[in-house]
This record gives C-alpha cells, structure tokens and sequence, in this order.
C-alpha cells in the first residue's frame, strides 16, 4: 500500500493536531504516495534501529520519538540525527513518528500502562479543553431532515456515549436576492420571509472541514447562514495521563512489586509509602511531573510516570505516593500497542517489532 494510507489511518486514531506544539510528529522523510510492503516499530529511530530495517527489507520505521524536534541545517553525519536521516534516505527508508498525539489520546501510550496494570474504569488524568466546537445553521423547513442527518454522518452531535444530538429551534428568517444572486427561494430584489429550523450541534475541531462540507452540500441556499464557536468545555477522550482503580486494594509494597512484575522494571525510585493500602492508581508515560496536581486532585494513592528530578519528589508532600519508573519502561509498551492496531486495520500488510534496545539508560547491580 502507500505511505498515506497507513499514515491516513493513524491520523484518524491519534490526530497531528493532538501532539503539543514542541513535537515534530508526523511524516519525517518519505513521500506519501510512495510505495511500502513492510514496516518496523521502535521506541525510538537509532542508527541501529535503520540497520535493522535495511537487513530485514522494512520500508517504513514507525517510531514513537521523532528523530527530529528541530530545524536540521546542515545533513553532513556529524551526530546520530543527521547520520539517521541521511543512511534512511540512501536505502529508501519512511520515517514517522507518533509522539504526543498518542500521548494525549484515550487508548494512547497512558492506556496501555493502564491496561498492562489491570486498572479498571480508567480515564483520562488531565482531558484538553477548546478541541471542541459548535456550529449554528439556519435551515429551510423542508431541508432540515436532510442538513441535519448530513451533519450527523459527519460526525457532529457525538456527546460522550450519545450521538445524532442536535437543538433545534423553529422561527423564521429573511432575506433578500441582490442583483448577481441566485437564489434557492423567492426572487432578485424581493425580501423574502421563510420558516426556518435553528440546528445547533457540537462536533470535535478535527472533524471541522467535513462537517462544513456536509452542511454546504446539503443545505439549499447558496449563502449558508452560520456560526461557529470554539467551547472551553473539555474533550474526556483526548488529554494526558490516565487514572484508574485496582480490583482490589494493595499495601504499598505489595503493589510496586506489581509494578515491577507487570511492567518488566529492573528498579523503581519512589516517595515514602504512605500508611494506606493502594486503590486508585494515576499513570502518565513519558515525563509527566507536569501532571502531579491532578494527580492529587483525582484522589489517586500513587502516581506512576517518568523523570522525576530530586526536588520534585518533594512535591509529594506525604499526599500520595511518586513512583518513577523509567522514561523507556514508561513508554515500552507503545510499540507493542502499535502493532496491534495496525495488525487489526491491515492485516495482509507484515509489521514487525524492533529486536534493538533503544534504551540510552543502562542499569548496574
């Protein structure tokens, strides 16, 4: 298949608009509509990690860390980046990465931790807000069955478990044709008054050009009359971190032996174990000490993430338990969930996860 199709697909489970604006997710080098037959996943897109697709004939590297956040000048080999880039361009080799746009989608990087922990009911830690809007049409009578369903399968009025929500409001409105014009009802230079329905629905930002393209290609008049607003409401599906609960409470000890086991951990540095057993359980891959407080505020017992620097351990002022875990080992299991929805979508098409260890951090005991 082409790169595009595959990129297309990921695009829909985890949106470029959803990565942070320091990221660089995306399509690295490769042109879309060039051909693939076999891709490789990686935590992260070394030299070795491109050997390793030239020896097995892998024509994309899917990796969850870009090999490029900033602006290359100059492609002489002087560092990995650059020596990366260059040897994939050689061999014909797609790079892309899907960083913080699965960071911050339910199902992403964080639900995988969850799912690896048996957390049940588990959400997510810090949902975004202003990803999602409203727009206000005003319809003729005798279409509003019709723009309203054509908005409704392009994925407007979709609230939480709900769908093909929308409010409607009947009143009517006027107009007038001027010279030029063309219009659906009445005629040049006469006001008209015409009963009309008010739709109002919300819909996510990403979804925004469909849905106007549904609205214009079903809605009669050859002006549209409508309104858009963007909400501060928070979109529950995209955001970062998760939380959940365990079936059953653990000491504190009993559950980082969990951790250790259930997440294949060679060490944990942790806070002081509080003197309650451990219920609800806060997860964030990655470097999520931005997230301490909703943590907190969620009620969670312990928090489970990534590069915790020494003061900051403080911060748990004896409120809830910090357990640092490793940056790779938080995010390890992204390869793993990769494989497993491209497998689901494209099942003829061979993935393969990397045999390298690409954790720069070594251990010794």
């Amino acid at each position: 298949m082409k790169i595009k199709e595959l990129t297309q697909y990921l695009e829909q489970l985890a949106p470029l608009s959803y990565q942070e604006n320091y990221d660089n997710s995306g399509l690295l080098v490769g042109h879309p509509d060039e051909e693939i037959n076999r891709a490789l996943i990686s935590l992260d897109c070394t030299e070795d990690v491109v050997d390793e697709a030239i020896q097995k004939r892998c024509d994309i590297i899917i990796s969850h860390h870009p090999i490029v956040f900033k602006g290359l000048k100059k492609l002489n080999g002087k560092n990995y980046v650059e020596r990366v880039i260059i040897k994939a361009i050689q061999h014909n080799i797609a790079l892309y990465a899907i960083h913080t746009n699965l960071d911050n989608v339910f199902g992403g990087v964080s639900s995988k931790i969850a799912e690896k922990l048996a957390l049940e009911a588990h959400a997510i830690l810090q949902p975004k807000s202003g990803l999602i809007k409203k727009l206000v049409v005003y319809v003729p009578r005798t279409h509003v069955e019709a723009v309203r369903e054509a908005l409704f399968q392009a994925g407007a009025g979709s609230i939480g478990h709900y769908d093909e929500c929308s409010y409607n409001t009947v009143g009517y409105g006027t107009f007038r044709a001027l010279e030029g014009a063309d219009p659906a009802i009445g005629a040049v230079s006469v006001q008209e008054r015409v009963e009309e329905t008010k739709i109002e629905v919300v819909y996510p930002a990403v979804k925004e050009r469909g849905i106007l393209l549904a609205m214009y290609h079903s809605h009669p008049y050859e002006e549209v009359a409508h309104d858009i607003f963007t909400l501060e409401n928070q979109l529950h599906t995209v955001g970062s971190g998760a939380i959940g609960n365990l079936k059953e409470p653990m000491s504190g000890r009993e559950f980082l032996a969990y951790i250790k086991s259930k997440l294949n951990l060679n060490v944990i540095r942790h806070t002081r174990l509080l003197d309650k057993p451990i219920s609800r359980v806060a997860v964030c891959g990655g470097a999520g000490g931005f997230l301490l407080s909703d943590a907190k505020r969620s009620g969670a017992d312990i928090f489970i993430t990534a590069d915790f620097k020494y003061h900051e351990f403080f911060d748990a002022e004896d409120e809830i338990v910090i357990a640092d875990i490793g940056h790779f080992e938080s995010e390890q299991f992204t390869q793993e969930l990769l494989l497993e929805v491209i497998q689901k979508k494209f099942v003829n098409f061979a993935v393969l996860l990397t045999e390298i260890e690409t954790n720069p951090i070594k251990y010794y005991s």
